[in-house]
């Protein structure tokens, strides 16, 4: 390992040099750390810094990692009156790509928002294809005493168990591949020689997933709210059906 601070010698101004074996080579899966982050022993860096027994930074871990700011805030409130004192953290060190990720967010929300509302534009066409064909058996219905309230009951449990049901097989496929990100694009990426992240572009070279338990209530909620709020107007389609005139022609 070469310094950039040097020693002085009857020949001049020589580089420091300190020989080391390397013992393992680590990946976080994040590129800024895993091209130059390097670990060496506290010893062995005061001794080619010169140092001394003295330190040029300390660390703090935390076991909850939304405490990082206030954390950082307090740190940076009682050491105010120290010179040279400087505290920061990850979330300022990274500011622009964590910003990146929270724009990314909002913006896969919107996207799954608008695919959830085509697909309760599914069970619209569905459930008015359904009303159309079944013209004929709704008006026997209503001749043999069916009110328009049951009527209208029908198709609206019929569009609610149809969100339920894909509501529940879109919960559990998603969380399955949620859980096991790490293996399938992998596993993509190996069976068509492709690389969906650079490390040079996005700084990660993996794709991180955490199930949050929140956003799958959320989601699911959401998913079963848009299929009921579309089961409303072929329900109501349903009811207006004249007996007299839809069996005029059978």
């Amino acid at each position: 390992m070469i310094s950039s601070q040097a020693n002085y010698s009857p020949i001049g101004m020589l580089p420091r040099l300190k020989q080391f074996k390397i013992k393992g080579i680590f990946e976080v899966g994040m590129y800024e750390y895993d091209a130059g982050l390097v670990l060496i022993h506290l010893n062995d860096a005061q001794t080619l810094f010169q140092m001394d027994t003295f330190v040029s930074g300390l660390r703090v871990k935390l076991k909850d990692l939304n405490q990082t700011r206030k954390t950082a805030f307090l740190m940076t409130e009682t050491f105010d009156s120290l010179d040279n004192f400087v505290v920061t953290d990850w979330t300022r060190q990274h500011a622009n790509l964590f910003a990146a990720i929270q724009m990314e967010k909002k913006v896969m929300f919107i996207i799954l928002t608008l695919i959830v509302a085509v697909a309760a534009f599914n069970i619209i066409s569905t459930l008015v294809m359904g009303v159309t064909e079944k013209k004929s058996d709704i008006a026997i219905l209503r001749t043999l005493g069916a009110t328009k309230k049951s009527i209208l009951l029908v198709f609206i449990w019929q569009g609610i168990l149809i969100g339920i049901v894909g509501t529940f097989l879109g919960i559990l496929l998603g969380t399955l591949i949620s859980l096991n990100i790490d293996v399938i694009i992998p596993f993509i990426e190996s069976l068509f020689e492709v690389q969906f992240l650079s490390k040079e572009i996005y700084y990660i070279s993996v794709v991180p997933s955490k199930l949050l338990l929140n956003d799958v209530i959320f989601i699911g909620s959401m998913s079963l709210f848009l299929s009921i709020i579309a089961t409303i107007y072929p329900s109501i389609r349903a009811t207006k059906i004249e007996p007299a005139t839809a069996l005029k022609y059978e």
